[in-house]
């Protein structure tokens, strides 16, 4: 078989402890999933979980104690950081049950949904979707992968950023308002879920702007941290 370019290397994301890598196949995101971050986002109570997606190579995969580094990105000056526990799905499957969820989840890491929040904005005042502000290149950094049966109690871990030494998001994933068994019973009723996939997962309250020159330092705990340079 001939192509008629050479196509583009396929994302992957180191696996703690190991030499494997795990290929990724869609990124899937879980919007307003903490009930503060949705009330300072103008929103309250348990809405149904909805979704959306970013490309696979809005992926940036920063390598265990290494520093990743992102543009600051086009058309925007208001360019947001969202930090949210990232679950690496291994088995995939359609209307798959709360109840046997977690046993299609591979693994966990730490990811930062970078958002372009004025494009974001606009477009929610038109009624248009918002791809523009969330699935743009570079818009998806992750750390490393820990095995499931390795990164201890992730429904009750402690979740927060800092940008330049100082806190901005704190919070524990117990909080988030759909948990992770009930997000995938609703996303594969949606989608059929493959191995590769990795759903991002909601971000805790807090979330404000980053300029160029800031570094964020974000950690679920028991995953490792993840550190981001905006450029």
């Amino acid at each position: 078989m001939s192509f008629v370019f050479t196509p583009p290397a396929l994302v992957s994301v180191p696996v703690v402890g190991t030499l494997d890598r795990f290929p990724v196949h869609r990124v899937y995101c879980v919007g307003r999933n903490y009930e503060e971050h949705a009330k300072e986002m103008g929103f309250t109570g348990r809405e149904p979980p909805f979704f959306f997606l970013k490309p696979a190579d809005a992926v940036v995969v920063v390598e265990a104690g290494q520093t990743g580094v992102i543009p600051y990105p086009s058309l925007t000056s208001n360019l947001h950081h969202e930090i949210e526990l990232v679950a690496a799905i291994g088995t995939g499957g359609k209307n798959i049950k709360a109840a046997d969820a977690l046993k299609h989840i591979f693994g966990y890491a730490v990811g930062l949904d970078m958002t372009r929040r004025d494009l974001q904005g606009e477009m929610k005042k038109q009624g248009r979707p918002w791809c523009i502000g969330k699935a743009y290149d570079h818009s998806a950094p992750i750390g490393p992968i820990t095995p499931a049966d390795k990164a201890g109690d992730v429904a009750n871990a402690e979740i927060y950023l800092q940008v330049n030494g100082k806190d901005r998001q704190r919070s524990t994933v117990s909080k988030l308002i759909w948990n992770l068994a009930e997000t995938i019973e609703h996303l594969s009723a949606a989608w059929e879920l493959q191995p590769g996939d990795l759903i991002y997962t909601g971000t805790p309250e807090g979330v404000a702007a980053v300029v160029s020159g800031d570094t964020m330092v974000g950690e679920v705990r028991g995953l490792g941290s993840l550190t981001v340079k905006v450029a």
